[in-house]
């Protein structure tokens, strides 16, 4: 009983860094843990003992921390580039920077990690997702595996592990205080639901860039 008890006892959320105090948080008795789910084209940063967690098919998923400062993160972005021409000739589409696309999410969240006193020589980084759950479209999370490798790269930034590729979506679960990372494969019952999402969210992506107006995920 007092087990029982003490499993669903629910402490004060840890304070949330300025900018982030819109997304929210809830707590996870599996882990006894404050825990952030982050949607395509979000990401959250931390200096709590809390846990971010995401779903991946297609898209892909950075989990960077600096283990001394003790500051992580994690971002969820579907598409490496924003490939609107910088004249804003096709489409008559204005330009607009979003953690949707690889290069500013990537950007953003390492960005504000360094704001919270992260030092990028100590910056550890794990890479998820880039699944082929989109079957009758281009191999989207190939281009993102090898985005994020790319920008990894030029930025002198090494990869200490990673789960990527295959065909199956993955539930991730960061937790950014140890560096720890749960990645569970969805069984095939669930990936049409993520294949179906990611598909209007890239509809949504296309609607956005030539003018519409969609809420991409609620």
């Amino acid at each position: 009983m007092p087990e029982i008890a003490q499993r669903t006892l629910r402490p004060v959320p840890p304070p949330v860094v300025r900018g982030f105090e819109q997304i929210q948080r809830f707590w996870e008795p599996d882990t006894q843990r404050w825990t952030v789910k982050i949607l395509p084209g979000e990401y959250y940063v931390t200096r709590s003992d809390e846990a971010i967690t995401t779903v991946l098919g297609s898209c892909i998923s950075a989990c960077i921390r600096d283990p001394v400062a003790k500051v992580g993160g994690m971002n969820h972005f579907m598409l490496p580039e924003d490939t609107t021409p910088r004249d804003g000739s096709a489409r008559g589409a204005p330009v607009v920077l979003s953690t949707r696309y690889g290069s500013h999410a990537m950007e953003s969240l390492i960005n504000d990690l360094l704001k919270l006193g992260a030092v990028r020589e100590r910056l550890e980084i794990k890479v998820f997702g880039g699944g082929r759950v989109l079957a009758a479209m281009t191999d989207i999370g190939k281009r993102n595996i090898d985005f994020v490798k790319s920008y990894l790269n030029l930025e002198r930034l090494p990869i200490t592990a990673q789960d990527v590729g295959g065909d199956q979506p993955r539930k991730v679960i960061y937790f950014p205080t140890e560096g720890r990372v749960r990645v569970r494969k969805l069984r095939p019952i669930e990936i049409r639901g993520i294949s179906d999402r990611e598909k209007l969210y890239m509809e949504s992506l296309r609607a956005k860039d030539e003018g519409g107006d969609i809420e991409l995920f609620t």
